[in-house]
């Protein structure tokens, strides 16, 4: 039961920077923090491990699917093919939830300048994508059409998720890297989990790949090392 609502409590802060001041369990956050309220909160379904090939070089192979969010995909190979991703960090890794990246400010508040319309089903768009293990979704406030260039990548089964976050994409290699962030030693951090790394998670650069058989775009992950 812990657990459970230590994740609970860690989805409620999926961290974005539009510079709104959310109300979090009846404390502000700082005005330049972006707290992300999931509007249907549960327990976390079931761990379901997926079989997803093993890489040995410190990459992560991300097939998008644009069938599900066309716009969010868009947004994220434009920023892959502007270089934005390189030197960023996975800032929060949280036990049994999920690792989330991609912010140029590196504590959760920062963006990239654009936004992209909430591609869910509580913001009126269809999403069939669902937040199991493998699955990589956007971050966003509490505002649906806040997210930027935040993503995180789901540890274990999240449907609790679903219909209130844009996943757009799927590791299809190299999760044992992801499961490799949680080796990382992590202090308290602003989402009053141990989720903060102590030494940075950093990612090399991010690259457009050669598309899967079933014509899908694929970006390749290259991490720094990480585990030294």
């Amino acid at each position: 039961m812990k657990k459970s609502i230590a994740v609970a409590f860690a989805a409620m802060m999926l961290l974005t920077g539009c510079g709104q001041k959310v109300v979090i369990d009846g404390e502000p956050a700082p005005p330049s923090a972006q707290e992300t309220a999931v509007v249907t909160m549960g327990e976390p379904a079931n761990h379901t491990l997926e079989s997803i090939p093993d890489t040995s070089d410190n990459t992560i192979v991300i097939t998008l699917r644009p069938d599900c969010a066309p716009l969010t995909c868009e947004n994220f190979e434009n920023l892959v093919k502007d270089g934005f991703y390189s030197g960023l960090t996975f800032h929060r890794v949280v036990d049994d939830f999920m690792a989330q990246g991609g912010d140029p400010a590196g504590n959760g508040t920062g963006g990239s300048g654009m936004t992209v319309k909430g591609e869910f089903a509580n913001n009126g768009v269809e999403n069939n994508l669902y937040h199991k293990r493998g699955v990589v979704s956007m971050a966003r406030s509490m505002a649906p059409d806040s997210a930027s260039c935040q993503f995180f990548i789901c540890y274990t089964d999240a449907s609790f998720l679903d219909g209130d976050y844009a996943a757009f994409g799927e590791v299809t290699e190299g999760m044992n890297v992801v499961d490799d962030f949680l080796k990382v030693p992590r202090s308290m951090g602003s989402d009053n989990a141990v989720s903060a790394p102590d030494t940075p998670i950093t990612i090399k650069s991010i690259e457009m790949i050669e598309d899967d058989a079933d014509g899908n775009p694929r970006a390749k992950i290259t991490m720094e090392d990480f585990l030294k």
